[in-house]
């Protein structure tokens, strides 16, 4: 991903919140996310997370399709070698069409390329697709949850997490 990939990145992050989300956070803040603002917080974070944070963009047809970052894991309770998958976002057109599977093998063969040894993720507890989605990607949830608030309604999520390691990522690589 690129600086010039944040219009782009936006444009997918909000259509995917906006259909992912429908129903399980408040219309009024789906309805309000600007994806002028979002593709200025990506630039920020784009050069905020330079060598920490892993962006990597899908392509279709000569636009950006998706987009997955990872980087250290966030959580207190992460060890050194632990990963996060801070995000994975796929155009609503571009869903079971293997864009999210292929972006997300690449985003962790490059994890564990890196040396980390796991990969957590955190989905919004009512995200059956997201959830069946990671499960047959080898995440499971691991007993952690939260919520956090958005427009005076609390929205669960639960962490899941797999194990990496450089074979698999050879394999993903070479496939």
């Amino acid at each position: 991903m690129t600086a010039d990939d944040c219009e782009a990145v936006a444009t997918v992050r909000v259509r995917g919140w906006r259909h992912a989300y429908a129903g399980l956070i408040p219309r009024a803040h789906l309805d309000a996310m600007s994806v002028e603002e979002d593709a200025a917080r990506r630039r920020a974070h784009l050069t905020e997370g330079a060598g920490r944070v892993v962006n990597m963009v899908a392509d279709h047809a000569g636009r950006v399709a998706g987009w997955g970052c990872y980087g250290p894991g966030r959580d207190a309770d992460a060890a050194a070698g632990s990963a996060e998958l801070y995000a994975l976002y796929v155009a609503p057109e571009r869903l079971s069409t293997g864009t999210g599977r292929a972006l997300l093998d690449e985003l962790t063969a490059r994890a564990a390329e890196a040396g980390y040894q796991d990969m957590r993720l955190w989905v919004l507890a009512g995200n059956e697709r997201a959830r069946r989605f990671y499960a047959k990607a080898g995440f499971a949830p691991d007993g952690a949850a939260e919520s956090f608030e958005v427009g005076g309604v609390f929205v669960p999520e639960v962490r899941y997490a797999r194990r990496l390691s450089a074979s698999a990522a050879a394999v993903v690589s070479l496939g």
